[in-house]
């Protein structure tokens, strides 16, 4: 009976391990400009947390000053791609004809 009630879990378990669903849902798909706001909001919250670190006193001068120039650096570098992708994306976006028509 106990070798029975193991048996019919160990399959139950299995089976709900390797299911295979037929409709297996997707997410969106992730561009490149996507990925970069994505990147500037994390680099710009490291920078409030480096903040609020060092005006805590946690954190030295120089490694402040160091750490700061990178995060700022990360962050310039990608607001400049940012815009160039932008950029690109409205310059090369079908343009109406806006002519009347006589």
């Amino acid at each position: 009976m106990t070798f029975a009630a193991c048996l019919l879990l160990t399959l139950g378990i299995l089976a709900y391990v390797f299911y295979m669903p037929t409709e297996i849902d997707v997410s969106p798909e992730k561009t490149q400009l996507i990925f970069l706001r994505e990147r500037k909001d994390v680099v710009y919250e490291n920078l409030r947390d480096l903040n609020f670190e060092y005006k805590a006193g946690k954190l030295p001068d120089a490694d402040y000053n160091t750490m700061r120039a990178s995060l700022e650096d990360e962050a310039a570098a990608l607001l400049a791609e940012i815009d160039r992708l932008e950029y690109e994306a409205v310059n090369t976006a079908p343009r109406l004809n806006n002519r009347k028509k006589n």
